[in-house]
Formats: structure tokens, sequence, C-alpha cells
């Protein structure tokens, strides 16, 4: 009896593959794994050897790929695509700055993809390693390519996808008379021509994710030697834990396996008096 209770505690931990984006994405991440490693979860991150955020850390197993980029090529990029989200300007403007801005920062988020599953050790030690789940932000696909291939549930944990991905692959309403679209600048409460308005914005989406997100099907047809598109891979997560807070953000429609976990939750520190 004593042997079979010891063995409990060893069979409620898990095996958790990890596939991360760099950047702010990795902050709120990187949280949720330091306490499952604290609750007794095997944690492994596949992860590129270059990034600005992704560091080892004794609460995972951190297993690395090479890329064809430099840090500072990497850094100089990803400041150019942030900086246009606080300039002025007309939607056209706008959304010029923003196709330019998430073209080059997808080729580098497919190239790491690409090196990743070409990668024959570390593909080879990921199939042997028999994990549990995988957790990934799918904003990248790569984690969803590896989920595919290693038949394993997934567990997307992301702030949002662009052009309504997200929407699309839970078969979740997005009624343009209720859900304000990105770079509108509208609220939940339209006119009639706001709605128009908002209803036109989901256009110029079309564009966007053909180039943004058509080169991780390319990858995963490849890959899995099958035709796969954008959309059958998003659909295959088992949990969404959707990073938004409603308190700042307008309220939106929610499918059951869609879970708001707010938006506020990187590491933080107490404020002094």
């Amino acid at each position: 009896v004593v042997l079979l209770l010891s063995l409990l505690g060893l069979a409620a931990a898990g095996k958790l593959l990890v596939v991360p984006v760099d950047g702010s994405h990795w902050l709120s991440m990187r949280e949720v794994l330091d306490m499952l490693a604290q609750k007794g979860h095997e944690v492994v991150v596949a992860a590129p050897e270059v990034t600005m955020r992704i560091k080892p850390s004794k609460n995972f197993v951190m297993k690395m790929y090479s890329v064809p980029y430099t840090l500072a090529e990497l850094k100089k990029e990803f400041q150019a695509f942030f900086h246009f989200s606080f300039e002025q300007g007309s939607f056209l403007e706008r959304f010029v700055k923003a196709y330019k801005g998430i073209k080059r920062i997808t080729n580098f988020g497919v190239s790491s993809c690409g090196h990743l599953l070409q990668n024959k050790e570390l593909i080879r030690y990921l199939e042997e390693s028999k994990f549990d789940a995988l957790l990934t932000d799918p904003v990248i696909l790569c984690g969803a390519i590896l989920a595919k291939h290693l038949s394993l549930p997934s567990v997307y944990f992301l702030r949002g996808i662009p052009c309504g991905l997200d929407f699309d692959a839970t078969q979740c309403p997005k009624p343009p008379s209720y859900v304000p679209r990105g770079f509108t600048q509208l609220t939940d409460h339209m006119t009639f021509l706001q709605r128009v308005k908002n209803l036109l914005h989901d256009i110029p989406d079309l564009f966007l994710c053909d180039f943004a997100f058509e080169p991780y099907s390319k990858l995963a047809s490849e890959f899995l030697q099958q035709d796969v598109t954008v959309p059958d891979l998003l659909r295959q997560a088992s949990v969404w834990l959707l990073r938004s807070e409603f308190v700042l953000e307008y309220p939106r429609p929610l499918m059951p396996n869609i879970i708001p976990i707010g938006g506020v939750n990187c590491a933080h520190k107490e404020l002094s008096q």
C-alpha cells in the first residue's frame, strides 16, 4: 500500500514540450513554466540558439537548434516592427507599415521553424521523449506542426492571432456589428456607418494572412508529407488560454475551450509604499 501511494505522486506529474515565441510572448509563458516545474512537471523547451528573451533556467530543460541569423539582425527587425505601432497616420499608412513589418518578422519565424523541423537529431529526441502535451503560442505555427507530427494534445497560450484566425479556427462568432476590428479605433458601440467601416476592415486581413501564415502551411505539408492548411493546424488545439482582459478590452464571444486568463500576467514586483 505504501508503495502504491508513493507512485501516486509520480503519476500526477507530466512531461510537457514547449515551443515558445520570443519577446514579450515568452515573458508570460515563462511564469507558467516556473509554476509547472514547482509542481513537479518535467518541462522541455525547444528554442533557437539566437533569442532575445528565451534563456536557460533551472526549471526546465533547454533544447536549442541553430538558425541562419544573428541576434543583432533579430533585434533590429523587432524594434522596427514595434515602432510602427506607436506612429500616427491614416489607416492605409498604418496598414502598409504593418504589412512590411509583419513580412520581415514572418521571414524570421519561418526560417527558425524550418531549421527546427530539419534538425533530425532534435526531432528524433522529441519523438522518443514521449511527451504528454505541447504548449505553444500559435502566432508562430511551428509548435502546432510539431503537435500534429507527435500526435500530442496541444494547449495554445496566446494574446491573439492576426486576421481573426483564432475566431475561424474555433468557429467562434465575430459579428462586425459587435466586435471592433484592429486599426479601426472603434468601440463595441457603433453606428450603422461605423459597422460598415468595421466590416470593410476585414478585407485587408485576407492579404495579411496570406503571406504571413501560408509559408507555415507549406512547411507543414512538406514535413508531415500531407496537405495541411493553417486552419487545420489551429483547429487541433485542445485548450486556448487567452491572455485577454475584458476590463481593458472590448468583450467578444468565446467558445467552451477558450479560457481568458487575464492580460497582465508577466513577472511583477511589489511597489514600495
